[in-house]
């Protein structure tokens, strides 16, 4: 399958110039012109995002960090894009757990070789990177992040963004346990008013749709939930 770029920045010329020089290589692109669309475009599970830093709403820092706090997104490799040139913002960067730093101006064939260098290094890490990021098997479920999709049984369940998100975020890590306070600034996020009661309600639904498997959610009394962990 074709690499997946994410390129994330308010120039909409810049944009355009780096996905023309992208898609020449082969290389599948979307965008976002912001880092409040970039959340959004990062559930479409790219293997990398080129990310801007000085934008409006919510800058690369930020955006970054919210990347992540999610355990479905936090191993996608970032490149940092900006026209910052302060070794302060460059180290501010990495520290944060972007792969790599790219001042502008650029050239068309030093963006395509950071690119290519990220993806080999990720793929020489671990050779099934791919595969462990983007499904994940625990017992009758399995999750394809990339394409949004929740099976039991190898059947087919639709479920919304919020549950599936926090399905995949226990079955990613099954066997803990989380606090209720947990789930929600993992899945909800800080900024986001809910009560401890919204991730009941999810689990509920959630349960409701597993049927027969309801009890792969385990409520620990007093404390939160976990997934029961099941040998591969």
């Amino acid at each position: 399958m074709d690499k997946k770029i994410l390129i994330v920045d308010d120039e909409q010329d810049i944009i355009e110039f780096i996905s023309y020089n992208l898609e020449l290589e082969g290389y599948l692109v979307i965008s976002a012109n912001d880092g409040e669309e970039a959340l959004e475009k990062v559930s479409e599970m790219p293997d990398l995002i080129i990310l801007d830093i000085m934008m409006p709403k919510m800058n690369g820092f930020q955006t970054l960090q919210e990347i992540k706090k999610n355990i479905l997104y936090k191993n996608i490799p970032i490149l940092f894009l900006t026209a910052k040139t302060s070794e302060i913002d460059e180290v501010k960067g990495l520290n944060l757990g972007a792969d790599d730093y790219l001042k502008k101006p650029i050239s068309p064939m030093t963006v395509v070789a950071r690119v290519k260098t990220i993806l080999r290094r990720i793929q020489a890490t671990n050779p099934d990177e791919k595969e462990t990021q983007k499904i994940i098997k625990n017992g009758p479920v399995k999750i394809d992040l990339e394409s949004y999709r929740f099976y039991i049984n190898d059947e087919e369940t639709f479920l919304p963004k919020k549950e599936f998100e926090l399905i995949g975020y226990l079955c990613a890590n099954p066997g803990k346990v989380f606090s209720r306070d947990h789930i929600l600034e993992k899945i909800w996020g800080s900024d986001v008013i809910v009560t401890d009661r919204t991730v009941d309600v999810h689990i509920r639904k959630i349960r409701e749709k597993l049927n027969s498997h309801y009890d792969l959610i385990e409520t620990i009394k007093g404390v939160g939930y976990r997934v029961k962990k099941f040998e591969q």
